[in-house]
């Protein structure tokens, strides 16, 4: 049976069922409502902003965008968005998805933190970034009526959220400072972690090896 919250169906495929068995193992009941809430919410502004996606790659997009966090997925080697990336990726070739279908969704994932860009991308990977900026940022509320917000909301509630997923944030980049360089994240390290420094972009290039 369909499940519909605030007007959007959830995806009911074996692929998204499995994607939805997945992350609910590996997440936390946060982690878990915030992906589901994002979709709900990019769903959302899609219709509002006449913006067509297929709703299972961008259901994959919003549940896989923050499984680089988790204790099971996370590495040390790169951003946390790109550990996302390249299991959403995976999955999805695993599932028969096109590797073009599966690039838009490593492109949502990989680029839910970097602003400005991937608007102008494919669908897939534009209302990703809309889920979570109007999640986590408040952003452009008024695309989204009272009812639909307070429909998402019971439906997938969110105590102390804005406390927790920085929390979250920081738990699952602490062990990889350095990956956090040139990005928003590096915010979130320097309000928890008091022995991090975050690399200068202006100093890197004065004292590059270059000699002029």
């Amino acid at each position: 049976m369909t499940e519909t919250i605030a007007g959007i169906n959830i995806p009911d495929t074996e692929l998204a069922r499995e994607a939805t068995e997945l992350v609910h193992k590996a997440t936390s009941p946060l982690l878990f409502n915030h992906s589901r809430r994002v979709f709900l919410f990019a769903s959302l502004k899609g219709r509002y902003r006449k913006i067509e996606a297929d709703p299972e790659l961008l259901y994959v997009g919003a549940m896989f965008h923050d499984l680089g966090l988790t204790e099971a997925y996370r590495r040390t080697d790169q951003r946390f968005e790109v550990d996302g990336a390249d299991l959403a990726r995976d999955f999805l070739l695993d599932h028969g998805r096109s590797a073009t279908e599966a690039r838009a969704v490593w492109l949502g994932i990989a680029l839910h933190t970097t602003p400005g860009v991937p608007n102008h991308l494919e669908p897939e990977t534009a209302l990703v970034s809309l889920g979570v900026e109007t999640d986590v940022l408040g952003m452009d509320l008024d695309q989204v009526t009272a009812e639909e917000v307070a429909a998402v909301v019971a439906a997938h509630p969110r105590p102390d959220f804005k406390n927790n997923i920085l929390q979250a944030f920081y738990e699952g980049m602490k062990d990889r400072p350095d990956t956090t360089f040139g990005t928003m994240n590096d915010d979130v390290l320097a309000h928890f972690a008091p022995n991090f420094t975050r690399a200068d972009f202006v100093d890197i290039i004065t004292g590059s090896a270059w000699t002029e």
